[in-house]
C-alpha cells in the first residue's frame, strides 16, 4: 500500500486512477508520494519515506528541487495539461491590454446612480478607446506548450507572430510556419507591439523584464503592451511602474496580483486564473496521478524535472531502480551487485543518472550492496 499525501485539492478523476493499492489522504506522517498544486514546500520537512512528488501544473517553484535531488526524490510536473486554459486567458489578456475593457467596466460602476447613465456612457467612453489586434506584431517569448498555442491563436486573429526560444525545436518551427523567429531576444523586442512571456522562473529569467529590456522594446515603438502569465518574478515591478508612467509601456497585463502593482494605472492584474478551469484541473490531476503510479509500479520516469526521463517495460521478475551521481564504471558496479541480469537501461541528466536493472534471480543483499556504492543516492526495488 502506497500512502499519497495531497497538499492541495486534487481532482478525483486523477486520484481515482491510482487504484486500491494507494491511500490518498490529506494528512500523513510518512507519505510515499505527494500530490501538490500551489502549496509551498520549501520549509516542509521531507520524510525519509518520500519517493516522489507530482506537481499538478507546469511550474515547480514551490518545490525544493535541490533538496529533492540530493535525497533521490523524483519530482514530476504536468507540462501541457493546462496549456489551453492559459492560452485562452492570454487571448483575453491581449484584449484587456488593447481595449481598456477592465477600466471601462470599473468606470461604468460609478454611473450606477446616474439617471442619465446611457448618455454619460456615450459621453465618456472615448477615454477607453484602444487599438485592434489585427495586423499588429506579437512577440512570443518561450515556445513550449503554452507559447505555441498562443502563437497559433494570435495568428488566427490576424496578428504577425515573432517567436524567441533558445531551445527552439525544429518540429515547433514547422508547426509555426507562419511565424518568424529571432535568435536574439532584443530583435523580437524591437519589432513587437505586444510581448507575451511563457518561461519558467530561474536564475536566468528572474527580473528579465527590467528597465533595460523595456528600453529595447520601445527603442523604435513607444507604448508596448506586455503580458506576463508565467511568473511574477520575471519582472522588476518598479521598472514596469516607471515605464507605465512615462508612456514607454501602454499596458501591463499579468496573472499575478502582487501588492506593488495593484492600483497602478495601466496594470490589469488577474488573480492567477491561468489554470483555473475544471478541464485544466482534471487534466493536471490525471497526468500527475499517472506519473506517480508508473514510477511506483514500473520505475518509469516521465516528465520529471530533476531525474532523467526513462521508460522501459519490465523484462524480469524484479527491477532495481537506482538514482546516482553519474561517474565512470558505476553501471558495471550496479550490474555486478545484482548478479544475473535480464536487461539494463540507463538515462543521464546533468550530473545525475538513473538506471533500471531487470532480473529474475537477484543476488542476495543486492539492494544493500547497491546502496553502498559510492555515488548512489537511492536504490528502490520493484517486484
Amino acid at each position: 500500500m502506497y500512502n499519497i499525501l495531497k497538499l492541495n485539492k486534487i481532482a478525483e478523476i486523477g486520484t481515482s486512477r491510482l487504484g486500491e493499492n494507494y491511500n490518498c489522504t490529506d494528512a500523513c506522517d510518512a507519505p510515499d508520494g505527494i500530490l501538490v498544486r500551489s502549496a509551498v514546500m520549501h520549509d516542509m520537512e521531507l520524510p525519509e519515506s518520500l519517493l516522489a512528488i507530482a506537481r499538478a501544473g507546469a511550474g515547480v517553484n514551490n518545490i525544493p528541487l535541490d533538496k529533492c535531488t540530493e535525497r533521490g526524490i523524483c519530482v514530476f510536473n504536468t507540462p501541457g495539461a493546462n496549456a489551453n486554459a492559459v492560452k485562452e486567458l492570454v487571448v483575453a489578456g491581449l484584449l484587456l491590454a488593447s481595449r481598456k475593457i477592465a477600466q471601462g467596466v470599473q468606470w461604468n460602476l460609478t454611473l450606477k446612480d446616474d439617471p442619465n447613465c446611457l448618455k454619460s456612457v456615450e459621453k465618456g467612453k472615448s477615454q477607453f478607446a484602444g487599438p485592434e489586434l489585427m495586423h499588429k506584431t506579437i512577440g512570443v517569448v518561450g515556445l513550449g506548450a503554452i507559447g505555441v498555442l498562443v502563437a497559433i491563436a494570435a495568428a488566427a486573429m490576424g496578428m504577425h507572430v515573432v517567436g524567441y526560444d533558445p531551445y527552439l525545436k525544429e518540429e515547433t518551427k514547422k508547426m509555426l510556419s507562419f511565424a518568424t523567429f529571432e535568435d536574439d531576444i532584443n530583435d523580437l523586442y524591437k519589432q513587437s507591439d505586444y510581448i507575451t512571456f511563457h518561461l519558467p522562473l530561474n536564475d536566468g529569467t528572474r527580473g528579465m523584464i527590467n528597465d533595460e529590456a523595456i528600453n529595447m522594446m520601445t527603442k523604435w515603438k513607444k507604448g508596448v503592451r506586455i503580458l506576463n502569465f508565467s511568473r511574477d518574478g520575471l519582472v522588476v515591478s518598479s521598472d514596469i511602474i516607471a515605464g507605465l508612467k512615462d508612456g514607454r509601456i501602454a499596458a501591463y497585463v499579468t496573472d499575478f496580483a502582487t501588492q506593488d502593482l495593484l492600483g497602478v494605472d495601466g496594470v490589469v492584474a488577474i488573480p492567477h486564473l491561468g489554470a483555473s478551469t475544471p478541464e485544466s484541473e482534471d487534466n493536471c490531476a490525471v497526468m500527475a496521478a499517472d506519473e506517480i503510479k508508473e514510477y511506483f509500479e514500473q520505475g518509469t520516469v516521465r516528465n520529471s524535472v530533476n531525474f532523467p526521463n526513462l521508460s522501459a517495460p519490465m523484462s524480469g521478475d524484479t527491477r532495481f531502480c537506482v538514482f546516482y551521481k553519474n561517474g565512470s564504471g558505476i553501471v558495471d558496479k550496479l550490474v555486478e551487485a545484482v548478479g544475473d541480469t535480464v536487461d539494463v537501461q540507463t538515462a543521464v541528466r546533468g550530473d545525475y543518472a538513473y538506471t533500471v536493472i531487470d532480473t529474475n534471480s537477484a543476488a542476495e543483499g543486492a539492494a544493500d550492496a547497491i546502496s553502498a556504492i559510492d555515488g548512489v543516492v537511492r536504490c528502490r526495488v520493484i517486484g
